[in-house]
C-alpha cells in the first residue's frame, strides 16, 4: 500500500514508530542533541562503552546523552545493534547513579528519568525481557510525579508497553481497554501533541491488523471529540481527519456517497449503480500497488460485468494526461473520477483515505460489504455474490 506522505511514518511497525517519536521527549530543548552528520568509518573493532566511575550528576548525564551522537558510523548491522545496546545500558547506569541524589523538582530529574526510560525501552526492544518489566515498573513510579512532563511521559510509555505486548502476541482482547486508557490520557491534556501523536499511531496500527476496523473505529470515535476540545488549532484540524477516518471505518453496512467529475469533465451519476455490485477503487497511476491490482480487477470485470458488476475509479493523480494515457494503454473500461488534487481529492478527504489502493466493495443493496477487497478477497467475494447468477 502507498501511504499519504504526511502519514507515512505513522504506518511503520507500531513500536518502531513510537520509539522514534518518544526517544528523548522528556529532555528540555537545550539538552536534546541534533542528528549527527555522517561520520567516517572507524578502524578496528568498536571499543566497549563504559560509564565514567566519577563525575557530577550533570557530567554523567551529559556523557550518556553524547552517546546519541556516535563519532563513527557502525560498519555492520551487528555493530549497530551492539552500539544501541551499549548506549541503552550506559543510559540506565547513569540514571541509576544520578536519580537517588535528585528530587523531582531538580532540573536534572527529567533528564535522568528520560535516559532511564529510553534506555530500558531500547533494551527491551533488543530482547531483554527483564528490561521490559523494569521499564514498566519504573514508569509506574513516575505516573504521580509532581513534574507534569515526567508523569505524562511515564503514562505514555506504559501505553506503549501494553501495545507492544499486545501486538507481539497478536492478542487483541484487551484492545478496547487500551483505547480507553489512551482516551483517558488524552482527556487530561487535549493540547499535548505528544499524546495526540501516540493516539494517532495507536488507532492507525489497529487498522493494519486483520479484522481490526472495528477497534480502529472505536479508537477514532473515542479520540475525535477529545481532540475537538483542544485549544491547539493543529490538534483541532487533526480531529477533523479523525472524523473522516471514522466515516470510512463505519461504512460497512451503510451506503457510500460517490460524486465528482469524470475524466471528460462530465458529472458522475451514482444513480446508474443502483442494484449492482460496485467496486470503488481509490488509486493513482504513480502507485505501484494500485497498478498491480489492475489486472485482477480487469479479470473480475470481464467475468462479472454482464451479471451486474461495476467498477468506479477515483484517481488521486494530479496530471490528467497521465491518467488518460494510462486508461487508454491499459484499456480500462470503467469510469474514473478525477479532481486533479492528489491526496486533497474531495472524496479521499471526505473518507479519510490515507493509503492506496483502497478497494471498497458495495453490494446490490447499496451498502458497503468490505473496505479491503483486494487480490483473492475480491475474487472470493464476487464469486459468492454472483453464485446464483446465470
Amino acid at each position: 500500500m502507498t501511504m499519504r506522505p504526511a502519514l507515512h511514518t505513522l504506518r511503520l511497525p507500531l513500536l518502531l514508530a513510537m520509539l522514534a517519536g518518544l526517544c528523548g521527549l522528556l529532555l528540555p530543548a537545550d539538552a536534546r542533541q541534533p542528528a549527527a552528520p555522517p561520520a567516517a568509518e572507524a578502524e578496528g573493532p568498536a571499543a566497549a562503552i563504559e560509564l565514567p566511575a566519577d563525575g557530577s550528576p550533570e557530567e554523567l548525564l551529559e556523557f550518556a546523552e553524547r552517546l546519541r551522537k556516535p563519532k563513527a558510523r557502525p560498519r555492520s548491522q551487528e555493530e549497530l545493534m551492539k552500539y544501541m545496546g551499549d548506549v541503552a545500558r550506559v543510559s540506565v547506569q547513569a540514571a541509576d547513579k544520578v536519580l537517588p541524589k535528585l528530587k523531582p523538582n531538580d532540573p536534572l530529574f527529567a533528564r535522568a528519568a528520560s535516559l532511564k526510560l529510553d534506555g530500558l525501552m531500547m533494551l527491551g526492544r533488543l530482547g531483554d525481557e527483564k528490561a521490559q518489566t523494569e521499564m514498566a515498573a519504573f514508569a509506574g513510579t513516575l505516573v504521580d510525579c509532581p513534574v507534569p512532563d515526567v508523569a505524562m511521559e511515564a503514562k505514555r510509555l506504559l501505553i506503549v508497553a501494553d501495545a507492544q505486548q499486545m501486538f507481539e502476541k497478536s492478542d487483541f482482547a484487551a484492545a478496547p481497554a487500551l483505547v480507553k486508557k489512551m482516551a483517558d490520557l488524552l482527556a487530561q491534556n487535549p493540547d499535548d501533541t505528544k499524546s495526540v501523536g501516540l493516539a494517532m499511531q495507536l488507532a492507525q496500527a489497529f487498522e493494519q491488523i486483520p479484522e481490526g476496523d472495528q477497534v480502529a473505529a472505536a479508537a477514532f470515535k473515542s479520540f475525535a471529540p477529545i481532540l475537538q476540545s483542544s485549544k491547539n488549532q493543529q490538534v483541532k484540524e487533526l480531529a477533523e481527519g479523525f472524523a473522516s477516518k471514522l466515516r470510512l471505518l463505519e461504512l460497512p453496512g451503510k451506503p457510500m456517497e460517490i460524486k465528482g467529475a469524470l475524466l471528460d469533465g462530465s458529472s458522475f451519476d451514482q444513480k446508474g449503480l443502483a442494484g449492482k455490485v460496485v467496486l470503488v477503487d481509490f488509486w493513482a497511476t504513480w502507485c505501484g500497488p494500485c497498478v498491480a491490482e489492475i489486472p485482477n480487477m480487469l479479470e473480475q470485470y470481464e467475468k462479472y460485468h454482464a451479471k451486474g458488476f461495476e467498477v468506479v475509479g477515483i484517481s488521486l493523480d494530479e496530471d490528467r494526461k497521465a491518467v488518460e494515457g494510462f486508461v487508454a494503454e491499459n484499456k480500462i473500461p470503467w469510469p474514473i473520477i478525477f479532481a486533479g488534487k492528489g491526496w486533497q481529492d474531495p472524496l479521499a478527504q471526505f473518507y479519510g483515505i490515507s493509503g492506496i489502493p483502497q478497494l471498497i466493495l458495495i453490494g446490490k443493496d447499496g451498502n458497503v460489504i468490505t473496505l479491503n477487497a483486494r487480490g483473492k478477497k475480491l475474487a472470493e467475494k464476487l464469486a459468492e455474490l454472483f453464485k446464483d447468477a446465470g
